[in-house]
């Protein structure tokens, strides 16, 4: 197995750990940044940190050392759709974020997935385009001042976190959008 895989595959044996933080109960705040967070949800947020730096290694050291193999193909966007939606559904019941938003992102994320799998049927692999990884970056970015109460910016009253949770939203729809119009002869040849 080569090293993207093995990454690809760390991130996976993160996810649980990850839930199990959110899961456990309160074991007390710290000050960080000037904002009072969970130790736990600090603990899990650098665990989700690192997950998402695996996220982007694989994938680059997969195309510089020609290493793109097809457990690849499909263990990296469903990593990264475990690690994605775990986070949003934890944010979702503490009332971070609406639960119509996290509809929208589990419903994109799981049509994506099966256009994906469409295609695959037809020997067509999709690269994840721009917006895609606009989608990608933000929802992390999101997740991870979600995680720790709009760290470095709860002084000020900024809203960082709830921004960047509706810019992952408008680029979740985008690029879902994006996707099924350039794949949109797929439909035609399987009716």
């Amino acid at each position: 197995m080569n090293l993207p895989n093995k990454l690809t595959l760390f991130r996976i044996f993160l996810i649980p750990f990850y839930t199990v933080l959110l899961c456990l109960p309160s074991s007390g705040k710290v000050m960080f940044l000037g904002t009072e967070i969970e130790v736990l949800y600090l603990i899990a947020t650098i665990i989700f940190v690192v997950a998402s730096i695996t996220d982007f290694l694989d994938g680059q050291i997969a195309r510089r050392n020609n290493l793109v193999t097809n457990f690849g193909k499909f263990a990296d966007p469903l990593a990264d759709k475990l690690l994605v939606i775990t986070a949003f559904i934890f944010l979702a019941v503490n009332k971070s974020i609406p639960t119509w938003g996290l509809a929208i992102i589990v419903w994109r994320e799981l049509s994506v997935t099966g256009l994906r799998l469409l295609l695959a049927n037809h020997g067509e692999v999709v690269a994840a385009a721009l917006p895609g990884k606009i989608k990608t970056f933000s929802q992390m970015i999101s997740i991870i001042f979600l995680n720790l109460n709009n760290v470095g910016f709860a002084a000020i009253n900024f809203p960082f976190a709830q921004i960047m949770f509706y810019i992952a939203l408008f680029f979740t729809v985008y690029s879902g959008i994006e996707y099924f119009y350039k794949n949109r002869g797929v439909f035609a040849d399987s009716f």
